[in-house]
């Protein structure tokens, strides 16, 4: 396929006069992250409810991870996308960090988009994390109002952070300094669940007044399945077989990992009810260029074979995941044992309309979104300390998931509350939130001395 070749239909165009956002977007596709549909679907949707969106990425040629040209064909032929160079990793890879290596051409395409053509908001989306002080700087420099969008919380510690003098431990220590620089003029805070940013309000109090703050979680796109059949690959990762095939697509985090490890425990000591069960793991690798599996040696602990647990580690392209899960008898979501985490899989899951069976914790949003969509049976837990009940409980939990499975019906999943949870409804959530963003004004004082530093640089520029 062409990459310029579209698989999309163009949204619905709003009547009045839209606003211009320029929404920052490290990677973008045809980077095959899972990043990158936050901004293309934000892109897609958002002129249908008032704002014309610019995208501001770094060129492919820069990215490390394998490019996804099919992905490329779902991007909105209307959205405006810029792409800026960046510092190489090649011969000597210095640093990796996407937002890093492209920070400077990016500040200087936003300011030259603002002088050009006016903008009336900047949202940067994070990770990459060091893409966040380019709001500050552009407010500074031209008074731009901005907003920051939490994919993953950036200030917390995670594994290996906490070691003196390792990669993680200084990355921590440089979100901890670059921060409260970058939320400090925030006009906007926005994450995939209120857990991602609730610590960044904690941190910086002044912001529950000053700032919106809105959650969206990652929609499901219905065009994207329709694209998927449009296409009509085969799922060539599952050749015929006679097994309930189960699928879990997507990366496999340490802390999914724990969960895995008590499932795994649970089927070994009870063979005798998997004999038919299949279960496949796709793309599980810890980064898109990753070829370890992560899933098989933790497999063969407990005496389970390939004819039980299969894993590819590697990553495919997103139409052929899609393809992938319309295809499996079931499919698998595993949440970590932190609460805040919410599984992009799952919309993409409810909207391939085949039975879900999840482990999430308690006080994980998706819990009520796939219990709403009537997709699937969920096994809850209470956190780290509660693992034990995840090995308990998980023999019965999955005899009672096959039932429901053999009589599910892909027509009784909730289109109402797959709606609800749609891209399209979760940009209009991020348009009303920019819209009440630039309502909340700066003080005069302020309004003034922004506006008078954004007069003189234009008049510099010899543009009023």
């Amino acid at each position: 396929m062409a990459p310029t070749e579209t698989l999309i239909d163009e949204p619905r165009s709003s009547t009045t006069r839209r606003r211009r956002v320029i929404i920052v977007a490290p990677h973008f596709a045809p980077s095959n992250l899972a990043s990158t549909h936050r901004s293309r679907l934000f892109g897609q949707h958002l002129p249908e409810f008032g704002w014309e969106p610019v995208i501001v990425t770094v060129d492919h040629s820069f990215y490390e991870e394998q490019l996804d040209w099919k992905l490329a064909g779902l991007v909105a032929q209307h959205l405006r996308v810029e792409r800026v160079g960046a510092l190489p990793t090649k011969p000597i890879r210095v640093v990796g960090d996407i937002g890093v290596r492209g920070f400077w051409p990016m500040l200087r395409r936003i300011l030259n988009i603002i002088d050009r053509d006016g903008a009336d908001f900047l949202y940067i989306t994070v990770p990459s994390f060091f893409a966040a002080p380019l709001g500050r700087l552009a407010y500074e420099l031209r008074g731009i109002p901005y907003g920051i969008d939490y994919s993953d919380p950036w200030v917390h510690t995670w594994p290996g952070s906490d070691r003196p003098l390792t990669k993680a431990w200084f990355s921590r220590r440089l979100g901890e300094l670059l921060e409260p620089m970058s939320v400090r003029h925030a006009s906007l805070i926005t994450g995939v669940s209120d857990r991602t940013y609730r610590d960044v309000l904690a941190r910086h109090p002044h912001l529950v007044a000053q700032a919106v703050h809105e959650t969206m979680p990652y929609g499901g796109e219905e065009g994207d399945h329709i694209a998927a059949r449009r296409l009509g690959e085969a799922p060539y990762l599952l050749p015929p077989s006679e097994k309930f095939r189960v699928i879990y697509a997507g990366t496999m985090w340490d802390n999914g990992k724990e969960n895995l490890e008590r499932m795994f425990r649970a089927i070994g000591a009870n063979r005798q009810e998997f004999e038919d069960v299949q279960f496949v793991f796709i793309g599980t690798g810890t980064s898109p260029n990753d070829p370890q599996p992560q899933v098989r040696p933790l497999a063969a602990q407990f005496g389970l074979g390939e004819e039980l647990v299969m894993e590819y580690p590697a990553r495919i392209p997103y139409l052929d995941v899609l393809t992938h899960l319309e295809a499996a008898d079931a499919i698998l979501i595993i949440g970590s044992t932190k609460a805040h985490y919410t599984p992009s899989k799952v919309y993409q899951s409810i909207l391939a309309r085949r039975p879900i069976f999840a482990v999430l914790h308690s006080e994980s949003p998706a819990g009520a979104i796939l219990s709403g969509s009537r997709s699937g049976q969920l096994l809850r837990f209470n956190g780290a300390a509660d693992l034990e009940s995840v090995e308990r409980t998980f023999v019965e939990a999955f005899q009672k998931f096959r039932v429901f499975a053999r009589s599910f019906d892909r027509d009784s999943v909730d289109a109402s509350a797959t709606e609800k949870w749609s891209a399209r409804s979760m940009t209009r959530k991020l348009a009303v939130a920019l819209d009440s963003a630039l309502l909340r004004r700066r003080p005069a004082h302020e309004e003034n001395r922004t506006g008078a530093l954004t007069s003189r640089w234009a008049e510099r520029r010899g543009t009023r």
